[in-house]
């Protein structure tokens, strides 16, 4: 191995290296050598321009044991350490039943913090260079070890104590060193906290050491896209990021997003991370994050939502312009149901954090929220209809738990005297925070001191406020009564709406598990799951067989989950088929519980059919006693008929093109909220998978 330094020909990328620490020990057994590895990334030019970088530096360290017979590997990234987080962990070791075989164990971990807007690029880029590394494996090893045997070396004896040992008994053991190289092994620790292991560990991440630079944020990424932050509300921003990347597999929600929950709780980090676990879920649920690529508004919204986005305030702000007192909400309600409203109104919120992102890089300085300037000339007893005040209370319901601290500012213009009996409605349901952001004007007090001149620059006041800039924002009007929908159109427009989703939903029973067959042709394609329990217990395993099994048995006792009006059932491994021999697991089994949502990937070694199973968890009586545990008999009274439910959704991808992340950055994963207190993580060798409760 240590032949591939200080450069390796079969490893283009890696241009140098050089030995930052070395130690042995007095009797030769341990060797632990650092080196300051330079790396050439194979990464598109504008990129490596706007990183202001040619080359990446890594730190990587050998630990050679002799007596145990291992050989430890250790690497980390020292470029953008600040911005991303890559670890990877190599071990040579002795086989336990045969000590003429050596086995090779190596795992590795990515977390992107931050990247100028990068990030899933830089994502894809490292999961294409690591990819091909692993293919390349035994090529090098193969290539030295020809070299070796060139040159005549075809054996190397055992380590043996040095013969002083004998007569010595204190040079048996090696003294520790007072050298820096004794520490090497905690700063590689203390590099690896804020990420969570993707391969081959189920040990947790080591809570930080106060004061050291790891548990910091950089100034200068603060001050361009955070904002001016205490010493104390940096620190909950970093604890909660870290116990969301101790229990999410994959990307976390942006520091951004997270600092608005934070913000929205006074930074009171359990009330913050307990609305932010929720309103994951519900993206999750939903589908929110697909909601501007995949969700096109219907043509009547579009005619009559008398709303849209008009350049941005003096502050930077995105500026939203709606005219409420010209628009007919009974009409939009009657036409489209609460639920196409609702889902209107995410897209602007979604298109308002897009925005947002894109007005921090044009202005450089942080803009996380933007400014929303409300025209209620027209505002009539009209718009009190109670259905439409009942939508209205929806939406800032939902608004309200899942965009905190978005709205910087609310500017109320030309508020008419029927305007008193709409706040009164409304106002309770508004956070007090965001409350105290309204400015209300009477009439035509918005042209005076104090008015929109001091919130918005005189160029881009809207026409019809009396401005210049002509404003595309739709009139609204009355929507025709031709294009109103009955009761019952509407409700099964709502249901279908909530439904639409990529997730499916499956039962599963004692002595009938559900599974699900994926063909694989290429031996290096990545297959990807998620899945959430909605009932019950049950356990997750993963098979492999070279011949396809017959063709699916569907149970007909699927019953209705919360994605699919009916729930499915289908079993494909024959009952004659035996284990080991007709197919073979390849992960160790996951028990799940009720309420935990599991993400997880595993990169196929062999083509073949894969076959994902969920099957029924007993639980185990007490091993002292026949008596069952009180535990077990609550828990299987919770399980009505030995029946458990799931809504899960697969993908299979190849390997260079694995994104590590089912969702959007925004997303990440979580569990259930009336669940999410706790967490549990599991992960094999060559699969990863997160549980969230």
């Amino acid at each position: 191995y240590e032949r591939r330094f200080p450069t390796c020909p079969l490893i283009p990328m890696f241009v140098a290296s050089d030995t930052v620490n070395e130690y042995k020990s007095e009797d030769e057994a341990i060797h632990v050598i650092e080196r300051r590895c330079k790396l050439d990334i194979d990464a598109p030019r504008l990129l490596k321009k706007i990183a202001g970088v040619d080359y990446v530096y890594f730190v990587q360290k050998n630990s050679l044991n002799r007596r145990e017979r291992t050989l430890h590997i250790e690497a980390y990234n020292e470029t953008f350490s600040n911005r991303v987080i890559i670890n990877e962990h190599c071990s040579y070791t002795v086989h336990p039943d045969n000590e003429d075989w050596t086995c090779f164990e190596q795992s590795a971990s990515l977390d992107i913090k931050s990247f100028f807007g990068f990030e899933s690029t830089v994502e894809k880029i490292a999961m294409k260079q690591y990819t091909s590394n692993i293919k390349k494996g035994k090529e090098i090893i193969e290539y030295y070890l020809k070299q070796l045997e060139e040159e005549g070396i075809t054996f190397v004896p055992r380590w043996t104590p040095p013969v002083a040992c004998k007569s010595e008994s204190s040079t048996c053991h090696p003294r520790r060193p007072v050298s820096p190289a004794i520490n090497i092994p905690e700063s590689a620790t203390k590099e690896g906290l804020s990420n969570k292991e993707i391969l081959n560990t189920s040990s947790s991440p080591l809570e930080p050491t106060a004061g050291t630079p790891d548990d910091k944020l950089d100034a200068d990424y603060i001050k361009r896209y955070l904002g001016d932050l205490t010493p104390m509300q940096e620190s909950c921003l970093i604890r909660l990021r870290q116990w969301l990347q101790e229990t999410h597999k994959g990307k976390i929600p942006k520091d951004e997003h997270i600092l608005r929950f934070l913000r929205a709780r006074d930074f009171n980090i359990d009330k913050a991370r307990e609305i932010l676990c929720q309103s994951l879920t519900w993206r999750k649920q939903h589908q929110v994050d697909y909601i501007l690529d995949t969700w096109n508004p219907p043509q009547v919204l579009q005619d009559y939502y008398a709303g849209g986005w008009h350049h941005h305030d003096k502050d930077g702000r995105p500026l939203y312009v709606l005219r409420l007192g010209q628009m007919d909400t009974k009409g939009l309600v009657r036409a489209l149901g609460e639920e196409a409203l609702l889902r209107y109104v995410l897209s602007i919120n979604e298109e308002g954090l897009r925005r947002c992102e894109e007005n921090t890089k044009v202005f450089g300085r942080p803009i996380s929220s933007w400014t929303c300037l409300v025209d209620l000339e027209g505002l009539n007893m009209r718009h009190l209809w109670r259905p439409g005040v009942k939508a209205l209370l929806r939406i800032i319901e939902v608004v309200e738990a899942n965009y905190p601290e978005t709205l910087g500012r609310l500017l109320i213009l030309r508020a008419p005297r029927v305007f008193p009996v709409l706040w009164t409605l409304v106002s309770p349901f508004i956070d007090d925070n965001t409350r105290k952001k309204f400015l209300i004007y009477a009439g035509n007090d918005y042209q005076g001191p104090g008015g929109l001149l001091d919130y918005i620059d005189k160029e881009i006041i809207p026409d019809f406020l009396g401005g210049e800039c002509m404003c595309e924002v739709p009139e609204g009007g009355l929507v025709p009564k031709s294009l109103y929908r009955t009761a019952e159109e509407l409700e099964n427009e709502d249901i279908k709406l909530w439904t639409e989703t990529i997730y499916q939903s499956a039962s599963v029973f004692k002595g009938a598990p559900h599974e699900v067959l994926i063909q694989i042709v290429d031996a290096s394609s990545v297959i990807t799951w998620d899945f959430d329990v909605c009932k019950g217990d049950i356990v997750f395993n993963i098979f492999h067989s070279k011949r396809a099994p017959q063709p699916p048995k569907k149970d007909s006792l699927g019953a209705h989950s919360i994605t699919s009006p009916g729930g499915n059932n289908v079993q494909l491994i024959d009952k004659v088929w035996q284990l080991g021999r007709d197919y073979s697991m390849v992960e160790s089994p996951l028990i799940c519980k009720e309420g935990e949502s599991v993400q997880g990937s595993h990169v196929t070694r062999w083509p073949g059919f894969y076959i994902l199973q969920w099957k029924f968890h007993s639980m185990p009586a007490c091993a002292t006693t026949n008596l069952p545990r009180v535990d077990d008999v609550l828990a299987s009274l919770q399980v009505s008929s030995h029946k458990c439910k799931v809504m899960y959704y697969t993908e299979v991808i190849g390997s260079e093109d694995f994104r590590g992340s089912m969702t959007s950055l925004e997303s990440s994963h979580s569990g259930f909220s009336q669940l999410s207190a706790a967490t549990t993580s599991s992960s094999q060798s060559h699969s990863s998978s997160m549980i969230s409760r």
